[in-house]
């Protein structure tokens, strides 16, 4: 029988790891959409990406639907994500006696109301799963906090395509992107993703007055704090872009910010971001509130520097820090992009197979 991966929509940067994994297992990707704060309008497209996608998959049409999946899959993948949709997963699993795996992405406990209501029954499904895939070690160290142990739970180092982001940007591309969005000679700051508070954008516009030195700082993406970045003196707000495009941006800046902070209902779980900007030798200045801090890949004088969450001097001050220092950022650059390389999409699936067989005892 079959094994069922259940997502919310199909991300360009996961579909490497789901062809994998169907060109290994018999495997069906299932899609329930939602989750619309996190994910901007554009990609909310779930029929075209499903019309795109070269392994099996479909939309579910909801919680009850994914109940009953164990009548058909042998294994059902779960993320800690989507609502009732993680307890429906485990229990129909449970009910047919079919294998459960949880997809772990959480390296704290969230604290909303609804979280708090939800925890026995969630500390129960990561107690009780068969196996756990997690998102990086500090993902892991949290779900072994509440497991009590951690031999079954399998690290899939989170990744995104080289062929896209790490491929070699000549001068004329990069010439190409300032001159088409009006960015001039100065040094280029860059920020990629949701301009909301999560993501720190409020400490970005208040540390980014602070930086002295004649820089641009470029944002790309959508968002509520459009209007609050973009009050802040020399700022450039792209909006989106294709994603073929990105690697242009990071390759164009001298440096990538992610001072993500911590809020009741959102920690960050990794940052793509920071893969992204890394395989361009580009380091991250981001928050010890983000997941690839955390999970070990942005490290501090090492492949990037780490400022507090919502410190918008600290944060101003690395801003500061690598644009004064040439040096410093070809050398963080240098070990950024011989560290990321080892997070690949065959170390993914290699993670996922082990969590299979060990499902399978």
């Amino acid at each position: 029988m079959p094994v069922a991966l259940i997502t919310n929509y199909l991300a360009d940067y996961r579909v490497p790891l789901y062809a994998l994994l169907a060109e290994r297992h018999q495997l069906e990707v299932l899609c329930y959409g939602g989750q619309a704060s996190y994910v901007p309008p554009w990609f909310e497209d779930l029929d075209e990406q499903l019309r795109r996608a070269p392994f099996p998959a479909r939309r579910l049409t909801g919680p009850g639907e994914v109940l009953g999946l164990g009548r058909s899959y042998e294994t059902i993948i779960a993320p800690f994500a989507g609502g009732a949709i993680l307890p429906a997963a485990y229990l129909g699993a449970r009910r047919r006696g079919r294998r459960f795996v949880l997809w772990a992405s959480v390296w704290a406990e969230p604290r909303s109301p609804a979280h708090r209501l939800a925890r026995p029954l969630i500390h129960h499904i990561y107690r009780r799963a068969d196996s756990v895939i997690a998102y990086g070690e500090h993902v892991r160290g949290f779900v072994k906090s509440i497991r009590g142990r951690d031999d079954d739970v399998f690290v899939a180092p989170q990744s995104v395509e080289p062929d896209v982001f790490g491929r070699e940007v000549t001068p004329a591309e990069v010439e190409g992107f300032r001159a088409r969005h009006g960015l001039g000679s100065d040094a280029l700051v860059l920020y990629v993703g949701r301009l909301d508070l999560p993501k720190g954008v409020s400490v970005l516009a208040a540390a980014w007055p602070d930086v002295a030195a004649p820089a641009t700082l470029v944002t790309i993406g959508d968002g509520p704090l459009v209007p609050a970045i973009t009050a802040a003196p020399r700022v450039r707000h792209l909006g989106t872009l294709p994603r073929t495009e990105l690697a242009v941006a990071y390759a164009a800046a001298e440096l990538t910010v992610l001072p993500s902070i911590p809020t009741p209902r959102f920690l960050e779980p990794w940052g793509l971001v920071c893969n992204e900007a890394m395989h361009q030798a580009r380091p991250m200045v981001a928050s010890d509130a983000v997941g690839a801090v955390a999970g070990g890949l942005v490290r501090n004088g090492q492949t990037g520097l780490v400022v507090p969450a919502g410190d918008a001097t600290a944060l101003s001050g690395a801003i500061e820090r690598l644009l004064g220092d040439e040096g410093l950022r070809e050398r963080l650059g240098r070990e950024a992009r011989k560290a990321v390389s080892a997070y690949t999409y065959e170390s993914m699936a290699e993670a996922f197979e082990r969590a299979l067989v060990v499902g399978e005892r």
